[in-house]
Order: structure tokens, then C-alpha cells, then sequence
């Protein structure tokens, strides 16, 4: 009896075993009920020729990374509600990467940094930029006059364009170092 109570209890399946109950589970739900109910419906005309009513489509340009795909942004009271592919970009061509297709969460997301902050006794404080720049400035220049231009290493971005990558190599070589690298070799 306590043999066949231990057999009972093994959490162990093989895989044809679990093959086979995959397969009865999906017959099963693709011929319940659920499966025909109408769970969704299609848009209806207007919906989908004007689904805010007064937005403004907006064509920009994606900052996910340097490329500079083509977003039409669709605003509704000044807030961004839809976004599609521009599908005449000359660069993008009508299409996206999966970082360019999520944009608009990405701007609107809840936990998005907005302004300069600082962890002062374990809490987070927001500071003004001027606040935020000195600050930086300060400890670059500390930094360097106690440990040289080569403590430092400025560190480049995929979403910087040609002439910001040109300003930035610049900046570095102003502070006196050579110690410049882009962030998709770290």
C-alpha cells in the first residue's frame, strides 16, 4: 500500500506523457464552447477611421536608437494615444523593430525618469537641472584633479545621432582623455 501511495505522489512526467496531455488539452479547448463564443468584435468604421475625434497625427522621428525610423504619433489632448508606422519614411520604409513598435509605452509609462533626482539618506529627491549639472560638474572636476583625466570614461549611446557622437568624442578629448566607448560593446 505505501508502495503504490509513493508512485501516486511522483511529480515526475516524461515527455511523450506530456506530449500526449498537451495534445488532449488542446482538442479539448479548441472544441469547448469557450472557443466559439465571440470574445471580440470588429471595429466598426468609425472606429477605425476616427477612433479620438479632434487628434492631431504627428510624424516624428523614433529615439530608440540612432536610425531614426519614421512614427506617425496620433495626439489627443495633448496626450499621445496611438502611434503607426509612417509608411513613406525614407529609412524605416513602412516598418519597426520591437523597440521602435513599443515607443509610446516608453513614453508613457508610469516609472519613466523625467527630471534630475539624487538618493540622499536612502530617499529620492528631485533636482532642478541647474542643480543636477553643477553637481556633475563639480565631482568631474574633482575627480580629475585628484586622479587625472584617464579616472574618467565616457560612455556613448545607440540613441545619440552622428553630431551628438561627434560632440561627445569632443567633450572627452576637452577634459583630456581618451577613454570613450559605446554602450553595445559593454
Amino acid at each position: 500500500m505505501q508502495e503504490s501511495t509513493a508512485q501516486a505522489l511522483s511529480t515526475t512526467v516524461g515527455r511523450r506523457s506530456f506530449l500526449k496531455m498537451a495534445a488532449v488539452a488542446g482538442a479539448f479547448g479548441a472544441t469547448s464552447g469557450f472557443a466559439s463564443e465571440k470574445v471580440t468584435r470588429a471595429a466598426t468604421e468609425e472606429e477605425v477611421k476616427d477612433p479620438f475625434p479632434g487628434s492631431k497625427k504627428v510624424k516624428t522621428i523614433c529615439t530608440s536608437c540612432s536610425v531614426g525610423c519614421g512614427v506617425i504619433a496620433e495626439v489627443h489632448n495633448g496626450v499621445w494615444v496611438r502611434q503607426e508606422v509612417a509608411q513613406d519614411h525614407p529609412i524605416s520604409l513602412g516598418g519597426h523593430c520591437c523597440k521602435g513598435a513599443d515607443m509610446i509605452d516608453m513614453v508613457r509609462s508610469e516609472v519613466r525618469l523625467k527630471y534630475p533626482m539624487v538618493k540622499e539618506n536612502g530617499q529620492w529627491k528631485r533636482l532642478s537641472w541647474d542643480d543636477a549639472l553643477n553637481r556633475i560638474a563639480t565631482k568631474l572636476a574633482d575627480l580629475k584633479k585628484k586622479d587625472g583625466a584617464d579616472a574618467v570614461q565616457f560612455l556613448g549611446s545607440a540613441k545619440m545621432s552622428n553630431e551628438q557622437a561627434y560632440y561627445f568624442r569632443k567633450f572627452a578629448a576637452f577634459f583630456g582623455t581618451n577613454n570613450i566607448d559605446h554602450q553595445a560593446r559593454i
